[in-house]
């Protein structure tokens, strides 16, 4: 994956951290989140609070 997969990450992390009510995640949590994702493979450093802020979003519909 890499960090363009928004919706694939939050599937991923959803069923990773269950119990996380994803609008309360920081985004330093969020980024070390994804990469820590199991078939997550991009650079660190391609991520940005846009992207961050789409990933959050998907997570919560996908929560929803």
């Amino acid at each position: 994956m890499k960090w363009t997969d928004v919706n694939d990450i939050a599937i991923e992390l959803y069923e990773s951290h269950p119990d996380v009510d994803p609008q309360y995640v920081r985004f330093t949590d969020l980024h070390a989140w994804v990469m820590a994702l199991p078939g997550f493979n991009d650079d660190p450093n391609k991520s940005n609070e846009k992207i961050l802020e789409a990933i959050q979003m998907a997570w919560m519909d996908e929560a929803s």
